[in-house]
């Protein structure tokens, strides 16, 4: 029986470790380095990731952007869900921008940990990078997201100009006659497909790659590393439960005039399940059956809000890749503007929306952030190392915020929902 996905990720990271402690910097046998061959699977899986950025991003917004605006159900009840799911995104980033900014664990006593997370680059040369996307001109940076040559935006990784132009495509898709639009709907859909099946494929290696990123990491500075990765993952933790606990349930309790707590209760079976198998497409069966057997959402609004938050709807994500960047920009001793925070937010908010369903599909799109505010993609790997388990808790809290999303929706749709009214018993 061949093990998960997510065990054989585990299993990588503990061997890497193991490999990296006994080889240290500079073992090898009969000439060859063994931190070269850490480096090269760990940069070869890099580069698989990196590859799949453009064909993805614009496959998952043309088809995500074309699909909504052709929907039969799009009037009342999907502007209403829209809306709820841009809010809960907006507010899960915000939250992790709040907590990473107070908390600031890319440095450990005022001090960048780029060093003891062995990330190549120098400050002065990543300072560098992102003072050339115009951090403090947002006249070049709208003029960046309306590129001259979308295949040359396409080349040279500008990610702003690939979104703008996706979103345009998509959405005049939808004022095409059927002739048109069906046949142009059906190669961007058969893309986006082909290209979840190529991500899949990429991350059945991420065993390999994971094994060569943590061995480098380790080799190279041994346990050090380690400090700052806790904080990290200790702050992306406390802001999704603050995310959870504190901000949805305020949203149910004043907009949606429902108990949170029963909320909760009736959804942690489709989050426990979303927790094991770090995937809100593969949750959305339980989901459904969760708000629509135990708190009472009709089937006309659950059928459309929930399957289109399973894969438009990513507050954690959102929450994760926002806090990712703030991390490695603190890493690499470069403190992001005001303006370039801005830049980061709209970036992971876009972005969030197309990202598959899939185990660490969000790891693409913090790659295209970090282009995107000028910060190396190479630093991605340092991530790897807790991944698994942040991953499994952003999906959990991806599904609650696709579940409160269709409660409140219900309520203002006029639905009593009597298993979660406030004055039930």
């Amino acid at each position: 029986m061949r093990l998960k996905l997510h065990w054989q990720i585990v299993i990588a990271i503990a061997l890497g470790v193991l490999a990296g402690l006994l080889s240290g910097e500079t073992g090898g046998i009969a000439g060859v380095s063994f931190y070269g061959v850490y480096d090269f699977f760990g940069t070869l899986f890099l580069n698989a990731l990196k590859m799949l950025i453009v064909p993805l991003i614009a496959s998952s917004i043309i088809v995500g952007v074309a699909g909504i605006g052709s929907s039969e159900n799009l009037g009342r009840l999907g502007y209403k869900t829209l809306g709820f799911y841009l809010l809960t995104t907006l507010a899960a980033i915000l939250v992790g921008l709040v907590l990473m900014n107070t908390l600031r664990p890319g440095e450990i006593d005022g001090e960048p940990v780029r060093e003891l997370l062995a990330l190549d680059a120098t400050a002065d040369d990543v300072l560098a990078s992102v003072s050339e996307r115009g951090a403090g001109d947002i006249v070049n940076v709208l003029l960046r997201a309306v590129p001259p040559n979308i295949v040359a935006a396409a080349a040279d990784g500008q990610i702003l100009g690939i979104i703008f132009f996706c979103l345009l495509f998509g959405f005049f898709m939808t004022r095409l006659d059927d002739d048109y639009a069906q046949p142009l709907y059906r190669f961007w859909s058969g893309v986006f497909q082909v290209m979840m099946s190529i991500t899949e494929w990429v991350m059945m290696f991420a065993p390999v790659g994971v094994f060569g990123l943590v061995a480098r990491v380790v080799a190279k500075t041994g346990f050090d590393a380690a400090a700052p990765l806790l904080g990290f993952a200790g702050a992306i933790l406390l802001a999704l439960f603050v995310h959870a606990f504190v901000t949805l349930p305020l949203l149910l309790r004043f907009i949606a005039r429902v108990a949170p707590g029963r909320v909760l209760k009736f959804v942690s079976p489709a989050m426990l399940t979303a927790f094991s198998t770090a995937s809100s497409s593969a949750t959305l069966p339980i989901t459904m059956e969760s708000v629509e057997e135990g708190i009472g959402v009709p089937n006309r609004i659950s059928s459309f809000v929930l399957p289109l938050g399973a894969t438009g709807n990513m507050d954690g994500t959102a929450l994760y890749e926002c806090g990712a960047v703030l991390f490695l920009a603190q890493a690499y001793g470069v403190d992001l503007s005001i303006f370039m925070q801005v830049l980061v937010v709209f970036t992971a908010l876009v972005t969030s929306i197309g990202v598959a369903g899939i185990p660490s599909a969000s790891l693409v799109a913090i790659a295209i952030i970090l282009a995107a505010v000028g910060l190396p993609v190479e630093a991605i790997g340092v991530l790897f190392v807790f991944d698994r388990i942040l991953d499994m808790s952003r999906t959990s809290v991806n599904v609650l915020g696709d579940s409160c999303c269709a409660v409140i929706v219900a309520r203002l749709e006029g639905e009593p929902l009597p298993a979660v009214s406030i004055n039930s018993r």
